[in-house]
């Protein structure tokens, strides 16, 4: 075994290594809570796979409803297509100053704050009107990048000993929670709510839930104040670090494709709402299977260029099947597109950390891969709705998906190789 692979090896043991801490430059370094019993430790366990939960549902529940939206506001195709890059566009956006709200009001309550947001930015939702529609959408989006970003850090942080099992947890409930709101939207409209607004903003509810789990252990927690202790140099200018950065923003581009346009896509091939709902819930839950299977897969190779190339390939692959393929064979496409996008935002976070040389380096490599590359990726649904309002029909996007996945093969072959970014890790002096 060569001196790269144990480096590899060593630094991602196991599944935890996914997790990448955005308070890894903070001093002091915060430490997880004392649970004085079982019981609590089951709680907070539980309430951080509960928010991972809540960080998806935005996304898939207006996809489902999406054509009934557009028809009872008149909602342009133009517009629908901002209405979902907007979320994307605001995980980019909002994602560098979360290590930041971090150290100034502590993770918990900084999460606290983004899970009140979130509840009403979806609950805003109800009044049904095209404004509104679209500040809900921007103020969920911003608290689902500050959830995404400090979410992981405390889940490695506090269940230290338990990580692999609890990061497991985490990766489920993320797909759980989109694939729930792909499912169960319609329902909700029918048995429920009887609108669509209701519909979308009935998934304020399990955000409130947790939210009144969440503010007893946020709030009984000491505040421990904090500064940055480190700084890292040269990431910007590091090529490798820019083909990390490029294959997580265009493997997300292609993943919020999906997310905002599959059940549409679906609609338009002549599937009933509820019948398209349900092929993408099934699509997105087995994302579980890779997103569990690939870290470990990829770690124990030579590089991991084989990897990416493959996963992109089943991607791609599948969601041309889903345009083109007989109706009868589209249950497969969808589950092949789950495995492949699954192992590629895996794959994406994996590299993260086989890139990095340190914890420093992860979490500011972790933050530039985030920035910039959610802001690409939200011009892959943009463009999706684009295309489909200048053709009429969502057929040409598929050149759109040919070249998206010809950009994360060649960042993956790149970002593959068994190499460490070029930065490096300077203490502050006090």
């Amino acid at each position: 075994m060569n001196q790269t692979l144990r480096q590899q090896l060593g630094t991602v043991a196991g599944l935890d290594e996914q997790l990448i801490d955005a308070e890894a430059d903070s001093l002091p370094k915060p430490q997880p809570p004392v649970l004085r019993s079982r019981s609590a430790q089951i709680v907070l366990g539980a309430s951080l796979v509960l928010i991972a939960f809540n960080l998806r549902p935005l996304f898939s529940s207006l996809s489902v409803l999406l054509p009934e939206v557009m028809k009872e506001t008149g909602l342009s195709t133009i517009g629908a297509s901002l209405l979902t890059t907007l979320p994307v566009l605001c995980l980019g956006l909002f994602a560098p100053f979360a290590p930041k709200l971090a150290q100034r009001f502590g993770a918990e309550r900084t999460l606290l704050g983004a899970l009140a947001l979130l509840a009403l930015g979806t609950g805003l939702r109800w009044f049904g009107s095209v404004p509104l529609l679209f500040v809900a959408t921007f103020l969920a989006g911003a608290a689902i990048a500050i959830g995404n970003v400090l979410l992981p850090g405390l889940v490695k942080r506090d269940f230290a000993n338990k990580a692999a099992m609890m990061t497991g947890l985490y990766t489920m409930a993320l797909c759980a929670g989109s694939a729930a709101a792909a499912g169960l939207t319609l329902p909700i409209e029918h048995l429920f709510t009887g609108s669509w607004s209701g519909a979308l903003a009935a998934w304020a509810v399990p955000v409130l839930i947790v939210l009144l789990i969440w503010t007893p252990q946020a709030l009984g927690r000491r505040q421990q104040a904090s500064h940055s202790g480190f700084r890292v140099v040269g990431l910007w200018r590091d090529r490798l670090a820019w083909q990390v950065t490029l294959f997580m923003g265009l493997q997300s581009a292609l993943a919020y494709c999906v997310f905002g346009w599959l059940a549409p896509i679906l609609r338009e091939r002549g599937f009933d709402a509820a019948t398209a709902g349900a092929i993408v819930s099934v699509s997105v839950m087995a994302q579980v299977v890779t997103c569990l299977a690939v870290p470990s897969f990829a770690v124990r190779r030579k590089d991991q260029r084989g990897v990416n190339v493959a996963l992109v390939v089943a991607a791609v692959v599948a969601l041309l099947g889903i345009l083109f393929a007989p109706t009868s064979t589209v249950l497969f496409w969808a589950i092949l597109q789950g495995i492949g996008q699954g192992g590629l935002i895996a794959a994406a976070m994996t590299l993260i950390v086989l890139r990095s040389p340190d914890s420093h380096v992860a979490a500011h490599l972790s933050g530039m891969a985030q920035g910039v590359g959610y802001v690409l990726a939200a011009f892959g649904p943009l463009l999706v709705g684009l295309i489909r309002g200048w053709t009429g029909s969502f057929s040409a996007s598929a050149f759109l998906f040919v070249g998206l996945g010809i950009g994360v093969a060649v960042m993956g072959l790149g970002a593959g190789r068994a190499l460490h970014v070029s930065a490096r890790t300077v203490r502050i002096q006090d």
